[in-house]
């Protein structure tokens, strides 16, 4: 019984999409020259890409993916913990009472 040998389907699949390196080379240098003729940005280009209704959805949404983050700001990041409200609250505390301006300082020496 012969043991080893070629196996159809044996061996690593290749990457979907991926095509031979002449042809991901042609697409980038595509991209490159559509880019600089219109003087577009990369978020330009994602932008088109997304915008446009004759590219596949899985492309469209790859691309709104990517350049979210450059359109909108996440909202986790404008949030203030305690610990920052009562750095604010100690910053403003007084102000407003006859208290306010007892820690301010006078050039004038005390004897």
């Amino acid at each position: 019984m012969a043991r080893g040998g070629y196996r159809p389907g044996a061996g690593r699949k290749r990457k979907a999409g991926s095509g031979p390196p002449a042809v991901r080379d042609a697409a980038a240098a595509i991209v490159k020259n559509l880019m600089v003729a219109c003087n577009a940005t990369p978020l330009d280009y994602m932008l088109a890409v997304m915008r446009d209704p004759d590219i596949e959805p899985s492309r469209r949404d790859r691309m709104a993916i990517a350049a979210a983050p450059f359109c909108h700001h996440r909202v986790a990041d404008n949030r203030t913990g305690k610990k920052d409200e009562k750095e604010a609250a100690a910053k403003t505390a007084g102000q407003g009472s006859g208290w306010g301006d007892d820690l301010a300082f006078s050039n004038e020496r005390p004897n």
